[in-house]
């Protein structure tokens, strides 16, 4: 990934918070027909080895698990708040007209080895932690013993686990960092109008 210094975020805590916010990652590939991309919900073990762990499931339908080499280099990326900025907002642009169109964005790139995890006990367990991390947002949270029995058994045989040890981490947070406050100021503003306000956020803190 280009990464220019003033975009590059290397702070471990701030892009497993970025993942733990945007938890859908996206897994890349590299398999006998070449490139393949995977869009999975991830689970982040930050304790995990020294970047942390990533934890998901697809399905057994879907060939990737069995063509994927045990232990090779995969790539998961996780995409943060992202919007246009029009050169419009940019108070400078009045006087100067030397601005132009741009996007901002977060970005994290996880480089890891993926392992196949086909196991009942892995997989209830991965299911069981998604559900009661996204569920517990819900005013009557659902939980698996709200189900069937069977059914539960039924729809975790359809289902594999995948694991990725990161071995490296490299983020990006692209937020006007390099424009002067008040074209900043400016942008932010224009998000807001503009019904952004998690990108604007974003630059708020960034």
């Amino acid at each position: 990934m280009y990464l220019p210094s003033p975009f590059a975020e290397s702070r471990v805590s701030e892009l497993h918070r970025l993942m733990r916010e945007h938890p859908l990652g996206m897994l890349v590939t590299h398999g006998p027909h070449g490139l393949d991309a995977n869009h999975l919900p991830c689970l982040l073990d930050s304790d995990g080895g020294p970047f942390g762990t990533l934890t998901a499931h697809v399905a057994r339908a879907n060939p990737v698990w069995r063509e994927i080499a045990e232990g090779a280099s995969v790539l998961v990326v996780f995409r943060g708040a992202q919007g246009y900025i029009s050169p419009n907002w940019y108070p400078s642009k009045q006087e100067t007209h030397r601005q132009v169109p741009t996007w901002n964005y977060e970005v994290v790139h996880a480089h890891g080895t993926v392992h196949v995890r086909d196991d009942e006990k892995f997989v209830r367990g991965l299911v069981a932690r998604l559900t009661r991390e996204h569920e517990s947002r819900q005013p009557t949270p659902w939980k698996m013993g709200d189900a069937p029995a069977d059914f539960i058994a039924d729809e975790l045989r359809q289902i594999v686990g995948i694991e990725v040890r990161i071995t490296r981490l490299e983020g990006k947070r692209k937020l006007d960092q390099h424009q002067e406050p008040r074209d900043r100021e400016g942008a932010i503003s224009g998000l807001e109008r503009c019904g952004n306000p998690a990108l604007a956020r974003a630059m708020k803190g960034g």
